[in-house]
């Protein structure tokens, strides 16, 4: 079996994949700016290797029959997260192209229907555009909500629910989605290189289960146990709401910001297509959170139990 690498290998998403992999008994190359970050695993090849830079991708590339690009960085700075994003995977493409690559698997977002619209949003469409256009074999998928336990956005809302007895829901609670399990999304990613049909694709994947925002966060309350009073808000306030947020859940801003635009709009999948072409049944929101709740608590302490 040829190996496969994995950038982001330190990452949420990263870190997942390459035990999914691993557990299939697929060779993996992991790789990551501190290679000591990565953790040590049986037929696991780790090395360093920097995006932004460039340094390294070309030799961590080579003979690898498969790339998984999980890079997206929303750390501030002077230029902004969109134009480290556009230097990372520019360097990646030509390097892949070196090698001989040609086709890359990506994890996206979903856009709502009338185009991306947060800065977020748009640097994850220009990712996507990038690689399909420089190495035409490549698979895009988008995601909206992965619900799992180290997942930014589902331990976000989680926090809100163990951390307010009264719960502000702005005018985008009524905004819906269709999040997916952790398992899933592994799923699709692992699946990807064995299904030629979503070559030179991007693809939406999704859960079974279209909710609201304000319906999530009120079946993640059910799930953990505890009662929340809604204080529904006629404004979205987007950035003093995520200021808030922000200091409630203990992220950064620039982290809580992006994530919160994007509840400023439906983000549901076009079609159904990724579904037909993987075959993959989704988990039901309920049971993701239950199984993604199941693993938090094997790491750290749920407080609102």
């Amino acid at each position: 079996m040829e190996t496969e690498l994995v950038t982001g290998a330190t990452g949420y998403v990263g870190r997942r994949l390459v035990d999914r992999l691993r557990h299939e008994g697929r060779p993996v190359r992991a790789l990551a700016r501190d290679p000591s970050r990565v953790e040590e695993r049986t037929g696991v090849e780790v090395v360093g290797g920097d995006l932004l830079s460039g340094d390294g991708l070309e030799a961590a590339l080579d003979g690898c029959s498969t790339a998984y690009y999980l890079v997206h960085s929303m750390e501030p700075g002077s230029n902004g997260f969109e134009s480290r994003d556009r230097r990372a995977v520019d360097n990646f493409v030509r390097a892949a192209r070196a090698a001989g690559l040609e086709g890359a698997v990506y994890l996206g977002g979903i856009l709502p229907a009338d185009g991306a619209h947060s800065t977020h949003l748009r640097s994850r469409l220009e990712v996507e555009e990038t690689l399909l256009a420089g190495l035409p074999r490549s698979t895009a998928l988008r995601a909206s909500i992965v619900v799992g336990a180290q997942s930014s956005s589902f331990r976000m809302l989680v926090r809100l629910v163990e951390r307010l007895r009264i719960m502000p829901f702005p005018a985008w609670e009524t905004h819906s989605t269709r999040p997916i399990a952790e398992r899933d999304t592994l799923e699709y990613l692992a699946l990807t290189p064995k299904r030629p049909g979503a070559e030179g694709r991007s693809l939406d994947i999704a859960g079974p289960d279209a909710l609201s925002y304000g319906r999530m966060i009120e079946r993640i309350a059910d799930l953990l146990g505890v009662g929340r009073i809604p204080l529904r808000l006629p404004l979205t306030q987007t950035p003093a709401a995520s200021a808030v947020v922000s200091a409630v859940v203990d992220q950064p801003v620039e982290l809580v910001r992006p994530l919160m635009e994007s509840l400023e709009h439906d983000l549901l999948p076009r079609d159904e297509q990724a579904a037909t072409i993987y075959g993959v049944e989704p988990l039901p929101f309920d049971r993701a959170v239950e199984r993604a709740l199941a693993a938090w608590e094997r790491t750290e302490e749920l407080a609102a139990r």
